[in-house]
């Protein structure tokens, strides 16, 4: 168990050196480049489900700090298979209520699987696009919450999170 387990933090923290990688293909003008962000991701995504399925939610106590957030990044980016982002965000879930996750990347997932079901989020994390040079979020359920919600999980303030992307 204990080479298994070493062997799956190597390969997830491995399939997020990839990410990282080929990240900036997701939004690129050329066809080929996003396809292929798209191949990296449900490859990604499609392997995340057997690893859940045979490990439960891939923990910093199972397989390291890098590792297991190389598994939420996996989860986040897995965005045309809600099935999967599904069966993350209820894993995590209960690995933050048993302290063995943190809050902040649920809060982030969730806003990502709330935006990928066309609901509106909690958090204000995910951002829709750029509008006269300021950073635009998809809606938010209630949003003059956000701020306060967003420091209840360990996120800073919505304005000082959008600077970033500016």
């Amino acid at each position: 168990m204990a080479h298994d387990v070493a062997a799956l933090a190597a390969e997830l923290t491995d399939m997020a050196a990839a990410d990282h990688r080929t990240a900036v293909h997701a939004n690129s003008d050329a066809p080929a480049e996003q396809l292929a962000w798209r191949r990296l991701t449900a490859r990604h995504g499609d392997r995340l489900g057997e690893i859940m399925a045979e490990y439960g939610w891939p923990t910093a106590e199972m397989v390291g700090e890098e590792a297991a957030r190389a598994a939420w990044l996996i989860a986040q980016h897995a965005d045309r298979q809600l099935d999967i982002q599904r069966r993350a965000l209820q894993l995590m879930r209960q690995a933050v209520s048993a302290g063995a996750a943190g809050p902040r990347e649920l809060a982030f997932l969730r806003d990502r699987t709330l935006v990928n079901e066309g609901r509106q989020q909690v958090y204000g994390t995910q951002i829709a696009g750029v509008k006269d040079g300021a950073p635009v979020p998809w809606p938010c359920e209630e949003p003059e919450r956000v701020d306060e919600l967003r420091a209840a999980v360990g996120i800073e303030p919505f304005d000082e999170y959008v600077a970033r992307f500016s």
